[in-house]
């Protein structure tokens, strides 16, 4: 039995995180912190909780919650967690972190992406990224997992085998991606406000997305060569979900069987990765934690269709999936 505790309780991030770690049958939540005025009841920032989970989400320090929890999961801003996840380390607590903080591996180009110093600058490059499919054994005796974003997983999980085999030119990809409102998180905007996201469509940060180092630095390290993207991400007036779309250049003639078998041979051991022959919707993944992907051939370009969900396989699902290779837990864990 693990004793675990979530800081950042309040997010949607947060909730799902409890949500699946309740029914775990080798963990104990057993501290839930955020910076709430009152310290009030989960059942009252999450009632869907009501009855199933008896804590209060409480100001804590680091030394207070290392001290009730073994693992931590940091779903804290960016720029904040690297304040915080130190501190955790240092207590001796292992850490998923959610943020952004030790996704990249240079400070210079967190400090380009994020307009900030890094708080923790000594520490990028020997994190270990959280996509088991890629890089379990890192993960695996790791004591801090950076967690991935959601749209990097929904382009990097299809794009992966392709480069990896030398089948698609690592310059000039396009992915283009839709994601549901949830993903701006729970804090209130006015661009995810209902009157001004409902009935709308529209993209945003064309070209200034942050994840987009993420994608090159992930996709170069698995083609073993520079990987550029043009990424473009839109909101959808939908609660979540991610469908990316991807456009790339073959190297050479391909048929989409040999597509479609070379992702199936890829993703054959993994259990939370649908290699499908239809095009996969939202809908599919939705409330899973699974990417279901595609292929096509479209006059001389190969496409790719993937689909997740953005809060499970996307942050929390993918979380957990973490947890359960560091503490050696089946992996399916809570997530099937």
């Amino acid at each position: 039995m693990t004793r675990v505790a979530i800081i950042g309780a309040a997010g949607y991030t947060g909730l799902e995180l409890i949500r699946m770690l309740l029914r775990h049958p080798e963990v104990e939540i057993t501290t839930l912190s955020d910076r709430l005025e009152g310290q009030p009841h989960v059942g009252t920032i999450h009632p869907s909780l009501i009855g199933r989970l008896d804590l209060r989400l409480e100001t804590l320090t680091p030394a207070e919650i290392v001290a009730r929890a073994e693992c931590v999961f940091c779903c804290l801003p960016h720029g904040v967690s690297a304040t915080v996840v130190p501190q955790l380390l240092d207590g001796g607590a292992k850490v998923v972190d959610l943020s952004a903080d030790y996704r990249l591996k240079d400070p210079e180009s967190y400090a380009h992406w994020y307009n900030q110093k890094h708080p923790d600058p000594e520490r990028l490059g020997k994190v270990a990224y959280g996509l088991p499919e890629l890089f379990r054994q890192e993960i695996r005796g790791s004591r801090l997992v950076a967690n991935p974003g959601c749209f990097p997983t929904s382009a990097i999980l299809p794009l992966a085998p392709l480069l990896k085999k030398g089948l698609i030119e690592p310059r000039g990809i396009i992915i283009d991606s839709k994601t549901g409102v949830s993903g701006a998180g729970r804090t209130p905007k006015l661009t995810t406000h209902y009157p001004e996201c409902n009935e709308s469509v529209s993209a945003y940060n064309i070209g200034r997305h942050r994840h987009t180092p993420e994608i090159d630095q992930i996709l170069s390290r698995v083609a073993g060569q520079d990987v550029e993207v043009i990424f473009s991400p839109h909101l959808i007036p939908m609660d979540r979900g991610i469908l990316t779309t991807t456009y790339s250049i073959p190297t050479r003639d391909l048929t989409e069987e040999e597509l479609l078998q070379t992702l199936r041979e890829f993703y054959k051991e993994e259990p939370f990765v649908r290699v499908v022959p239809h095009l996969p919707a939202t809908k599919d993944s939705m409330n899973t934690n699974f990417c279901d992907i595609t292929a096509r051939i479209v006059r001389g370009r190969v496409v790719t269709i993937s689909c997740l969900d953005n809060l499970i396989k996307g942050a929390s699902g993918a979380a957990v999936q973490n947890f359960n290779i560091l503490y050696d837990y089946p992996e399916t864990l809570a997530l099937l």
